[in-house]
């Protein structure tokens, strides 16, 4: 997305304030990356990591951001890349962590 706001969902999560938004994406974050640690397999941990981005995905807009107007007003495919690209590079990291 091209000229598009990049903090529009920072901003939708934290209920238009940047730095609540900022905490809850940490806090999302670390939650989700503790799961990912405990579930990712050991081989194809990039690639498992990315698919279940895509689940947390689905979960993160579907079920628990469709309940927020400001985050459900908000174009879903930027967020689902976005998340796509955070359990890859999770699944990266624990991979490199687990050698």
């Amino acid at each position: 997305m091209q000229g598009g706001d990049v903090l529009a969902s920072t901003r939708a999560v934290g209920r238009g304030s940047v730095i609540a938004g900022g905490a809850a994406h940490a806090a999302i974050s670390l939650f989700w990356g503790v799961i990912l640690a405990a579930t990712l397999p050991r081989r194809h941990t990039v690639l498992a990591g990315a698919g279940a981005g895509l689940v947390i995905a689905a979960f993160d807009l579907g079920v628990v951001g469709r309940r927020i107007p400001p985050v459900r007003a908000l174009d879903w495919r930027p967020q689902a890349l976005d998340h796509l690209a955070y359990g890859a590079v999770v699944g990266s990291v624990l991979s490199h962590v687990r050698r």
